[in-house]
């Protein structure tokens, strides 16, 4: 940029010194502050017919044309919209959308374009609010009505596709061998219209594009200096300053030119490095990721084996019960066997008549104390009056219902078939005592 004046005159100094003013403050510069003119649209880029012009010495297509405009609203608040930029616009570090007003607030940092080494943007402003009297040296000239600037213009400050060479300006009369080492502005849009290049700012593809460019640029300055006849000729002076002018501008084309293959190996090689150690770094997290799910499956596996565990003690410690309450059933079932076998010697031995050889029905007890059924008894004294076992006459016969009912008692614990055969045998013998009765032999003793 120019040396910075302002655009002041003598009463607007003197009227507006001590009000504060909006401006945009150049980082790290204490030169090149673009105030902002209230009820006014600022534009600001690299062409010629606006508010600012805006050149980046190290990237000529850094800025755009029109790369931006400030307006100030009804409200009074300043809103900043991007002209549909390459290299964009962005504020807090976020870029804006194109085309579509962002609100702006005292403090808030304003870039324009992106970073071409290190992570400095070339053009970084913060919006502040200053006495004009403190900052009146800072600001940057404006271009007033949208005149073009009469200051000269470097080679790197031309802007390639709507500004003129130099070369149309030489006082020469003959213009017609004379032609622009620039593209034409068809070539131009072809080569870096806004779909080609990528939102994230300077990449390898906008350097190929740029260097496809300046070397179109110094092809079409050689020829033009091959028309000259490659040195300039001292009778004709007209011819002298235009192939010097060629000249320097094919020199600094090619150190254009050299400095953008150069930055573009670099970038090539810084992506390829990027690009191993981000393979390396998914490789590293697989393999973190894959130890991670050995090391969780082998932790499941461990608490299955402990589950097992577990479940075999409590299934051996169920087994060993079911063994002991096995063992505790057979021997009550063998001790309750071995109590029904005495019961039934007892009975057997001494609750048996031997008349009949079966369990006393309606015991009786004789005078000599031995006992037999009631319906035995009256049939042996049919035949002889004495006791079957000791011979002693009967004198008489007493029934014992204590012996009944213990012999009762003991038979219900015995098996169905010899409840039954004494059920029916008291039946048989109900029943002929009841016939006798009735027949009239029934012994009247």
């Amino acid at each position: 940029m120019d040396p910075v004046t302002t655009d002041l005159s003598a009463a607007e100094e003197d009227v507006y010194s001590d009000s504060e003013v909006l401006c945009l403050m150049r980082v790290g510069r204490y030169t090149d502050w673009l105030r902002l003119f209230e009820n006014t649209e600022i534009t600001i880029g690299r062409g010629l017919d606006v508010t600012y012009q805006v050149l980046s010495p190290s990237c000529a297509l850094m800025i755009s044309r029109l790369h931006c405009t400030f307006k100030q609203r009804e409200d009074g608040q300043w809103t900043v919209t991007d002209k549909k930029t390459p290299n964009g616009v962005w504020v807090n570090g976020k870029r804006i959308s194109a085309e579509e007003p962002h609100h702006l607030r005292i403090g808030d940092s304003i870039q324009l374009g992106v970073p071409i080494t290190g992570t400095f943007v070339e053009f970084d402003y913060i919006l502040v609010q200053r006495r004009l009297k403190d900052i009146k040296h800072y600001l940057t000239k404006r271009r007033k009505d949208g005149k073009k600037s009469k200051r000269k213009l470097t080679v790197e400050e031309v802007e390639p596709s709507t500004s003129k060479p130099k070369l149309y300006r030489c006082s020469s009369g003959d213009k017609s061998f004379v032609k622009p080492c620039s593209l034409s502005p068809v070539k131009w849009q072809q080569r870096l219209s806004p779909s080609q290049l990528e939102d994230t700012g300077p990449n390898l593809q906008m350097y190929s594009q740029n260097i496809l460019i300046l070397r179109e640029q110094v092809d079409d300055t050689q020829r033009q200096v091959a028309s000259f006849g490659g040195k300039p000729q001292q009778a004709d002076p007209l011819r002298e300053e235009p192939v010097r002018e060629l000249q320097g501008q094919l020199e600094t084309l090619r150190a254009k030119m050299h400095g953008m293959e150069t930055l573009e190996k670099s970038l090539g090689e810084t992506k390829r490095k990027l690009e191993e150690e981000k393979t390396q770094q998914q490789e590293e997290l697989l393999k973190k990721q894959l130890d991670e799910a050995l090391q969780e499956q082998k932790k499941v596996i461990d608490e299955l084996a402990l589950s097992r565990e577990g479940f075999e003690e409590i299934l051996l410690a169920k087994n060993k019960e079911l063994e002991v309450s096995k063992e505790e059933k057979e021997q009550a079932r063998a001790q309750k066997e071995e109590v029904v076998t005495q019961v039934t010697e007892v009975l057997e031995n001494e609750l048996q008549c031997i008349i009949c050889s079966e369990l006393f029905i309606e015991a009786v007890i004789l005078n000599c104390a031995h006992s037999f059924c009631s319906h035995c008894i009256k049939q042996w004294r049919k035949k002889k009056d004495e006791c079957p076992i000791c011979r002693r006459a009967i004198q008489s016969q007493t029934r014992c219902l204590a012996l009944d009912n213990c012999i009762d008692s003991m038979v219900e614990n015995l098996s169905l078939d010899m409840k039954s055969r004494r059920q029916t045998l008291i039946t048989e013998r109900k029943g002929e005592s009841r016939s006798l009765w009735c027949s009239g032999d029934g012994d009247p003793r």
